[in-house]
């Protein structure tokens, strides 16, 4: 079956997001690589979300960053403000609750947050890795808060996480029916930003126009998200427009597709709306990692992907470009 058959015949409402094990991600047997990236064609076309399991981040390195976001995030509000992500041209740093809006129709975002992308791990507090730094408006040096073991504990974090989305790209490209080195020369230096979020408990009435984080797709090729067990506040949107929980399973990380994929797939793959309330009456804490292609790489329809009867949907534009227009409307600035 072809990627627009597929596509046309992936009409059914999702009730459960599928679990696929990555145990055998790095096996170079073509029926094995086959299979999996059979799984995660399915997945991308059905509803753009999946849980993955042998992920390769370790437990220690998880918990690890855990308890740095929880110093940091327990600072005081005026300490964290100093560097807000409104004084960076780049969006990295700190945004205080409400600062942020994913949704039109809501008034703000009921969290926190501190974003950074890729440095150098070494002893040297904002080193950057020139070899890896795009020139793109997201690229640029780090900030970062005076919070003992709070850079490298994320960054540990953040090179185990790049390399899992490393991995991923050879098997989107399967997926597509495309060479496993397709994304190669599109991800020499990937934009892979990440952010530590912390959610406070939201009670008193439900108010839809203020939720942990307001229904929103996100903006890069894929998204790579560690969540708090015992805390459920994921929700993904199936076509019926129903609110689907994306429970949080131990052992698991969610991938999620973003719309970088949307757009060079011409909407075959799903870049699927998402949100987060945390009702739980607990602290709630995430870290997403959304990796994407270089920044001026364009972001043209597959041939693949296109037809007569399913012409380009999209304006081409970079993937940079992209990126900075949904940080601008989501931040304001």
């Amino acid at each position: 079956m072809s990627l627009l058959e597929a596509a046309r015949s992936a009409n059914t409402a999702f009730s459960e997001i599928p679990i696929i094990d990555l145990k055998d991600i790095g096996d170079p047997t073509p029926d094995v690589q086959r299979a999996l990236a059979k799984q995660i064609r399915d997945a991308c076309i059905d509803l753009g979300f999946f849980y993955v399991t042998n992920h390769g981040i370790s437990e220690e390195t998880i918990a690890t960053a855990l308890e740095s976001m929880k110093t940091y995030f327990s600072l005081p509000l005026e300490t964290k403000m100093e560097l807000d992500n409104t004084k960076t041209p780049n969006f990295k740093g700190y945004n205080a609750v409400l600062s942020s809006n994913n949704d039109p129709a809501g008034t703000g975002d009921m969290h926190e947050g501190f974003e950074f992308g890729w440095e150098a791990l070494d002893d040297t507090p904002g080193a950057l890795d020139a070899c890896r730094m795009n020139d793109g408006s997201m690229a640029g040096a780090n900030v970062w808060p005076d919070v003992p073991g709070f850079r490298k504990s994320l960054l540990n974090y953040y090179y185990a996480a790049v390399g899992l989305g490393k991995n991923l790209f050879p098997l989107f490209a399967r997926a597509l029916d495309l060479a496993p080195d397709f994304f190669d020369d599109k991800t020499r230096n990937s934009a892979a930003l990440m952010r530590v979020l912390h959610y406070p408990p939201q009670r008193g009435p439900v108010d839809e126009r203020v939720i942990g984080i307001g229904a929103h797709t996100d903006f890069e090729c894929f998204t790579i998200l560690w969540q708090q067990p015992g805390i459920q506040a994921l929700q993904v949107r199936n076509t019926n427009g129903e609110w689907i929980d994306a429970t949080p399973t131990p052992g698991t990380l969610v991938i999620n597709l973003g719309d970088q994929f949307a757009r060079w797939t011409n909407d075959v793959f799903k870049s699927t709306v998402h949100r987060a309330a945390n009702r739980s009456g607990e602290r709630r804490y995430s870290i997403p990692l959304f990796f994407g292609t270089d920044y001026d790489v364009l972001l043209e329809p597959i041939a693949g992907c296109v037809s007569d009867e399913r012409p380009p949907r999209y304006e081409v534009t970079t993937a940079g470009d992209y990126v900075k227009m949904r940080l601008q409307a989501t931040y304001g600035h």
